[in-house]
């Protein structure tokens, strides 16, 4: 992570996500304030060189680059609507959590205030901040990105991933529903075993494994998603649904939950009837592409 440590920064909000930033721009050398509506959660902050603004317009006039991490968009839009700084020439890089609708929105907002605007999503925990493992994600105008490339890199590894401000927040709920899939996947097998007598720790390698080996699919079958094309060339849609209903069967004679194989089941009979049931299973992406009843 090279980058130049001359450059002052601006964090504004310091939960514990907000700290950890902070102190990665300080470790870096970065003249850093920071602002904070409990005003006591700094305090560590200034122990170790970073200054305090009095106000959230102080915060942000101190700085060309302000971090915004917040609970949600509606604190930030409170914070800044109620600010008397102007934000003119100013760059806002904001790391809240929210979708991209209110990334695109906010955008729009900051930019009649005549603010450059960066959206963000933080693919880590707070320690992991300042590390090469720490994945910051940026949408929005890319020579606004690079202009602050540099001081950015002082939190972990930057990437931008395109103008569309809602990229980020697209690409940040788009990790949720994979973490979510496998957990879920993972909960549902150990569950099956554990009637057997096979605890969690004995299934997690295995479970690995499948993990590992069906996500190098994941290239393959993303050509056959982007071309509208589906041979199926390891197994057919409606062998996969077979498997589903054994599935269900094992785990209902179990005594186990079977709503999540029921419902991917649902989907891709509701496909089969649609004529995709010789196609592979990425032809699926029709079913998920479209909100349920359509």
């Amino acid at each position: 992570m090279n980058h130049r440590t001359d450059t002052s920064v601006t964090v504004i909000g310091l939960g514990l996500m907000g700290r950890a930033l902070a102190g990665a721009f300080l470790k870096a050398g970065h003249p850093t304030t920071v602002w904070n509506r409990t005003p006591a959660k700094a305090d560590r902050l200034v122990a170790e060189g970073a200054r305090q603004a009095p106000t959230a317009g102080d915060a942000l006039r101190a700085s060309p680059l302000t971090i915004i991490c917040l609970t949600d968009y509606q604190a930030v839009h409170e914070l800044l609507g109620a600010s008397e700084a102007a934000l003119d020439g100013t760059t806002l890089v904001n790391l809240t959590s929210g979708t991209s609708a209110q990334a695109r929105e906010t955008a729009r907002w900051a930019g009649k205030r005549g603010a450059r605007y960066l959206d963000g999503a933080i693919m880590a925990v707070p320690p992991a901040i300042g590390t090469d493992e720490a994945v910051i994600l940026h949408s929005g105008p890319q020579a606004d990105f690079e202009a602050h490339r540099p001081t950015l890199g002082a939190l972990g590894t930057v990437t931008h991933l395109g103008a569309d401000h809602g990229l980020a927040s697209l690409y940040d709920t788009a990790g949720l529903a994979m973490m979510w899939s496998v957990l879920n996947a993972w909960l549902q097998g150990t569950a099956l075993l554990r009637t057997a007598g096979v605890d969690a720790a004995t299934y997690a390698p295995f479970a690995q494994q499948i993990a590992t080996g069906v996500a190098g699919w994941l290239p393959g079958y993303a050509e056959q998603i982007d071309s509208g094309s589906f041979p199926a060339e390891v197994s057919a849609l409606e062998t996969d649904a077979r498997a589903m209903a054994h599935l269900i069967e094992e785990s209902e004679a179990a005594g186990v939950n079977a709503e999540l194989p029921r419902l991917i089941k649902a989907m891709a009979d509701r496909s089969i009837a649609a004529g995709h049931g010789a196609e592979q299973y990425p032809v699926l992406i029709e079913e998920f592409g479209r909100p349920r009843g359509d």
